[in-house]
């Protein structure tokens, strides 16, 4: 199979169900940043996450790909090949969050993205997140979304924040604070 159709040259493309649009289209603006947001975390993963922490980030590879592949399908055609969305992402990542956050430190001020490397890479996938998130909330209004998208970038995008404290903190690097100067 050759990766070049030619079919894009024009500037459109197609749909899961065969509709094309304009490569522009908040549709294909939506999950090409999850696509970024997808390789933003490989990235991080790439960087040396510990072993506990990096199983559920393939998890997170893995649903962003199924999320993916709903807003690539045009919506209101029946795509029975489309891989189910999770039942219970969003309380998997909510439980993950909660177990960071019993061992970090409560949070007493803002703070920057920095600190260890794996932090900062862990801010930069949450700054995708929201955008990815803002995108389809746009798209949403324009058209079928499935809504536990939103759901679940919502909530990816705070387990990014946590886990950027909880990569600082195992690296024995405190939270970089925000100091009104």
């Amino acid at each position: 199979m050759k990766i070049y159709t030619k079919t894009g040259d024009s500037g459109t493309t197609a749909l899961f169900g065969g509709a094309r649009v304009p490569k522009h289209h908040i549709r294909i603006e939506s999950y090409g940043t999850l696509d970024e947001l997808n390789s933003a975390l490989g990235l991080l993963r790439s960087g040396g996450v510990p072993g506990d922490l990096d199983g559920f980030l393939m998890g997170v590879q893995q649903d962003l790909f199924v999320l993916g592949s709903h807003l690539a399908a045009e919506p209101g055609k029946e795509h029975g090949y489309l891989p189910e969305l999770e039942v219970g992402a969003v309380e998997s990542i909510e439980q993950e969050i909660d177990a960071m956050e019993a061992v970090l430190p409560a949070l007493k001020n803002f703070i920057l993205p920095g600190g260890h490397s794996l932090a900062a890479q862990a801010h930069v996938c949450r700054c995708i997140c929201r955008r990815a998130e803002r995108l389809v909330c746009h798209l949403a209004e324009l058209e079928t979304t499935p809504p536990e998208i939103v759901r679940y970038l919502n909530r990816l995008s705070d387990y990014f924040f946590v886990l950027a404290r909880t990569l600082n903190s195992r690296m024995g690097i405190g939270d970089v604070e925000w100091k009104r100067t």
